[in-house]
Parts: structure tokens; C-alpha cells; sequence
């Protein structure tokens, strides 16, 4: 429910803040002091349109703040969670208007459009008055509200649940339809790209593989070349091995060896030649037993490289990355596979969607009569409390009309609306075209006596409900707005005292200057002043005892 309103700097409002409790709150005043100002206030704060006219002369801009206390289920909860914003216990909805007409809004202090705004606004609070009617007289709200008034959530539901398993039945009947039809039309082209990729046999991860096995028999036959190359200096040069250092140190030892006795002086030069010998043998040992080990296998190599390319080529030709290549296969083989069963894929998906497609009509035909039913109780419902708001001719019709297949929805395959006649042998017509401003918001009133169980909307404004009417019918206006009150907030502007005098919070708009300046102020009002308000709107300018007296009666007989 609306637990308080903040207005600042809007037309005549400089600064109010009105704190709000349950019930029926009542506000009173002369006319022109204002009480519509409230209304645009709380307005601005659900997103209805703004205008430069509303800031207060004078001044840069104008700001209306509202918040509401809501239920942890309240349907709002769930469009804030939706919209990313955090559900709070309470929710704020912050307008500020420029003086130039541009306008922000905000909610729990996040910045966000209008559009939620109004949205939020439409599950918080409904206006009903006699000229602007929000709730009720769109007929978009009717089916769910004669489903609420009929206990007919259940029915709903399964009714919604079978919507979306015959909507589901019939796109994946639709997307296999159409993968056939694709299919059929790349026939040719797939079948070969099947055929090719299938004997490429492409493997998750087999490029880098490839890649870092090439990578390294190259670096191999590098390292390869190297001790070849390192070998090849230390062996002979020609066939007959007369050069290279192994000839040239067995050549220097026999030229030692002939020099003539004594030779003692080359004895350590020879031995040293002899161990060069045997190390540079050795060293050619090895490098021949290294150079046998780290040369590749110049097949495998070849092999890697075939592999390697013939991969980057197919993944080329198929525009997609080699990594991508067995994915696409599988994807071409699955389309190449539908195409081979399309048909008796195709029966199977059709006879599931038409079996999803009775089910739907088996539940939404159950909830058409169920809706059927219910109208006439609500029919019934609504006429009893329209005699006593002086509407006793009037009639509320319920139409329950049957959509076309094409507007089959999730509520079901009916449109239905609220209609009214007025009078006997009267056509019925749309609630807010058939009524007058009076008889309209009166016969929302009846209607909302009734269907107040089942609203999902806490809280409710009636702009002079009571217009045109007096006596017995005010204090009918004035009863049904308090039975209203036991299961919802309502917010009523009254001339009516019969009506006043049932509410549970009464204000006071007034009208006055201060500092040369044209001021509207809200009072609440204490039990004397209440008395001597009611005293007021009973005899005019002149209070009187009498009038006095007769609030008194007023204010006991609605105690």
C-alpha cells in the first residue's frame, strides 16, 4: 500500500509530506483548493505525463516521491527483479520535473525510464474518476479479473503451461522443417563435404599436435645437420683418407719416428700424438652414435606435413578454423542424418505438436466454461450493489468472445470484456463509452465491491465517486467505499459528508496566501475538526448547530 507522498514545489504544494495508513482515507475541501493537485502529484509518481505547468512558479523543478509498502509476492517484486533492480519490503518511486518540462525518474534512487514507472505504477495504484479511468475500464485487465473473481487461477495456469508445450511442440517442428528444407537444397554439396571430411577425419586438438611434432622434427634435423657437419671435419676428405686431422697426426708421428737416434726428445711428443689419436677416434665415435640418434625420420616428417596442410586447406574451404573442423562435421553429418529421416522425423514432430495443440484447446475450452460460469455469478454480484448507488436500471454484460487460432494466448481463447447498458432495452457498450463521469466511477465502485478479493493492485483513488448524487445514494457510495477499505487502501476525494464521514484518515485541502503567494495546504484532521468539517460540507458557509448535530449522527452511524 502507499505509505506516504512527498511533494515539493508542484503548482500551488510549496512542501508536503502526508504520511498514509490502511483503510478509507477521505480528503474534503472547497472546490478549487487543490485536491486535483494531489492527484497529479500521485500521478507524476506512477508515471503519467509531465508537464512545465506543474513546477510552482518560480522555481528550477518540481519532485514527487511515493512509497509503497508491498509483499514479498506482490506482482511489482517480480517486474523489479526482472528489470535488475533488488525487491525491497518498501519501493520507492522518485519524480523530478525541470521548469522547461523534462523529467527523470527513479526508483529505489536507481535512475530508470518512465516507462517502468508507469508500469510499476499500474500494479501499485488504480485511479478512478470521471474523466481519467485507469484499471477497470481497460479491457485488457477483464479476462484476469474474472478469473480472480471465479478462483479460476488453476484452471489458468494449466491452461498457460499447455500454451507454451504446444508454442515449444511447434518451433522445434518448425526449426526441423526448416533444417529439412536446407537441407534438401544443399543436398548435392553436402553429401560430397560429408564424404570429404570424413575421410580427412579431423580429431579435437590435432593441429597443435601436428604442429608441435613438426615443430620438433625440425629443430631435430637442424641439431642433425649440425653434427654432420661437426663429423664431416674430422673425417678424411677422399677416398684413400690421406687428409683430415686423423691423417695429419698419424702423417706427423711416422715424420718423428724417422728421426734419427737418439730420439728420446720426441718420445712425450709421440705419446701425445697417440692420445690425440685415440681422442679424436673417440669423438667420432660419438658423433657418428649422436647423428644416428637425433636424424628424423624424413617419412614421418612428410607425413606431418601432408596431414598438417591437407587440414588448413579443408579448414579454408570451409571458412572455419581448423580446431573447428570436427565440430563441422558433425553439424554437416546431423543435417546430412535429418535429411535421411526428414520425413519420419517431420510425422513425429507434427503428431507432437498436434497433440499439444488438443491438449491446449482440451484446457482452454475447460477454463471457457469455467469464465462462462463465473460471468453469470459476477453478473449477478455486480447488480446487487448497483440499485442502491442509484443505478438500479443499469447492467454489467460480460462478453466471453472466441479468439481467432492466430490471438490463441496463454490466458486462454477467449476476449473477454466488460460491457454496460444503462437502461432498459440500452445496447451494451464499453464501460468508459455507455456511462456517464458519474456513472461510470459508480459502477466501478460496484464492480470493485466485488471483485476486491482477487485484485492485485493494494491501492485505490476515486476522484468524486459521489458526484451528481446525495442522501441514500452518498451514504450507499459511502458504505461500499468502506467494504472496499476492509481488503484494500483506499484514497477517496469527496463532497459527499455521508462519505466522509466513513473514513478512517481524513484530510482537509485548503486554499490560502501566504507571503503574497497563493498556498495549498493538507491538513489531517483531529475528531473536533472532523466534526466541524462534516458540520461544514452539510450546511455551507454558515455552520451551524444543527448541522453540528447532524455530523454527529453522521460520524455515529458510520462508527
Amino acid at each position: 500500500m502507499l505509505t506516504s507522498l512527498a511533494i515539493r514545489d508542484v503548482v500551488l504544494i510549496e512542501r508536503l509530506d502526508l504520511a498514509l495508513g490502511q483503510g478509507l482515507t477521505v480528503l474534503t475541501g472547497e472546490t478549487g483548493a487543490g485536491k486535483s493537485i494531489l492527484l497529479d502529484s500521485l500521478g507524476l509518481a506512477l508515471g503519467q505525463r509531465a508537464e512545465a505547468g506543474m513546477v510552482r512558479a518560480g522555481q528550477s523543478q518540481a519532485s514527487v516521491t511515493a512509497c509503497f509498502h508491498l509483499a514479498p509476492d506482490h506482482p511489482a517484486q517480480a517486474l523489479l527483479t526482472e528489470q535488475g533492480i533488488d525487491p525491497e519490503e518498501d519501493l520507492v518511486l522518485r519524480r523530478v520535473v525541470q521548469a522547461d518540462g523534462r523529467s527523470r525518474a527513479f526508483v529505489n534512487a536507481e535512475p530508470v525510464g518512465v516507462g517502468l514507472l508507469r508500469r510499476l505504477g499500474a500494479l501499485l495504484v488504480e485511479v478512478q474518476g470521471q474523466h481519467d479511468q485507469v484499471g477497470l475500464a481497460d479491457p485488457a485487465t477483464h479476462a484476469g479479473l474474472l478469473d480472480a473473481f471465479g478462483a479460476l487461477e488453476a484452471r489458468r495456469n494449466t491452461v498457460a503451461d499447455a500454451f507454451r508445450d504446444w508454442r515449444g511442440a511447434e518451433r522445434t517442428l518448425k526449426a526441423a522443417q526448416e533444417a529439412i528444407a536446407q537441407a534438401q537444397r544443399d543436398e548435392e554439396w553436402l553429401r560430397h563435404a560429408v564424404e570429404e571430411l570424413s575421410l580427412l577425419a579431423p580429431e579435437e586438438g590435432e593441429e597443435d599436435a601436428l604442429s608441435a611434432e613438426r615443430q620438433a622434427m625440425q629443430q631435430g634435423e637442424r641439431r642433425a645437420e649440425a653434427v654432420a657437419s661437426a663429423l664431416s671435419e674430422l673425417q678424411p676428405r677422399d677416398r684413400r683418407g690421406s687428409t683430415g686431422p686423423a691423417a695429419a697426426l698419424r702423417n706427423a708421428a711416422r715424420a718423428l719416428e724417422r728421426l734419427p737416434a737418439p730420439n728420446e726428445e720426441a718420445s712425450p711428443i709421440l705419446a701425445a700424438l697417440g692420445q690425440a689419436q685415440d681422442a679424436l677416434a673417440e669423438a667420432e665415435g660419438m658423433l657418428e652414435r649422436l647423428g644416428a640418434d637425433l636424424g628424423p625420420d624424413p617419412r614421418r616428417l612428410e607425413q606431418v606435413e601432408e596431414r598438417l596442410f591437407a587440414l588448413r586447406a579443408a579448414a579454408r574451404k570451409h571458412a572455419v578454423a581448423v580446431v573447428e573442423l570436427p565440430a563441422l562435421l558433425r553439424d554437416l553429418s546431423g543435417r546430412l542424418a535429418a535429411l535421411d529421416a526428414g520425413a519420419e522425423r517431420a510425422a513425429a514432430l507434427e503428431a507432437a505438436a498436434a497433440a499439444a495443440r488438443a491438449a491446449y484447446a482440451q484446457a482452454a475450452g475447460a477454463l471457457t466454461a469455467a469464465r462462462q460460469e463465473a460471468a453469470g455469478r459476477l453478473e449477478q454480484a455486480v447488480a446487487q450493489e448497483l440499485a442502491p448507488l442509484k443505478l438500479d436500471r443499469a447492467r454489467l454484460h460480460i462478453e466471453i468472445a472466441a479468439r481467432e487460432e492466430r490471438a490463441w494466448a496463454a490466458d486462454g481463447q477467449d476476449r473477454v470484456t466488460f460491457l454496460v447498458s444503462t437502461n432498459p432495452g440500452q445496447k451494451p457498450g464499453q464501460l468508459d463509452k455507455v456511462a456517464s463521469g458519474g456513472e461510470l466511477s459508480r459502477l466501478m465502485l460496484a464492480l470493485k465491491v466485488v471483485l476486491a478479493r482477487g485484485s492485485p493492485v493494494p491501492t485505490l483513488v476515486f476522484d468524486e465517486v459521489d458526484s451528481g448524487v446525495g442522501g441514500a445514494t452518498a451514504a450507499a457510495v459511502g458504505e461500499r467505499l468502506a467494504k472496499v477499505a476492509e481488503r484494500l487502501q483506499v484514497l477517496v476525494v469527496t463532497h459527499s459528508p455521508q462519505v466522509a464521514a466513513r473514513g478512517t484518515q481524513h484530510w482537509r485541502v485548503a486554499k490560502g496566501v501566504r507571503a503574497d503567494r497563493a498556498e495549498t495546504r493538507v491538513e489531517p484532521l483531529d475528531p473536533a475538526a472532523r466534526r466541524e468539517e462534516l458540520a461544514r460540507m452539510l450546511a455551507g458557509e454558515t455552520v451551524t448547530e444543527a448541522a453540528r448535530a447532524a455530523a454527529d449522527s453522521l460520524l455515529r452511524g458510520a462508527a
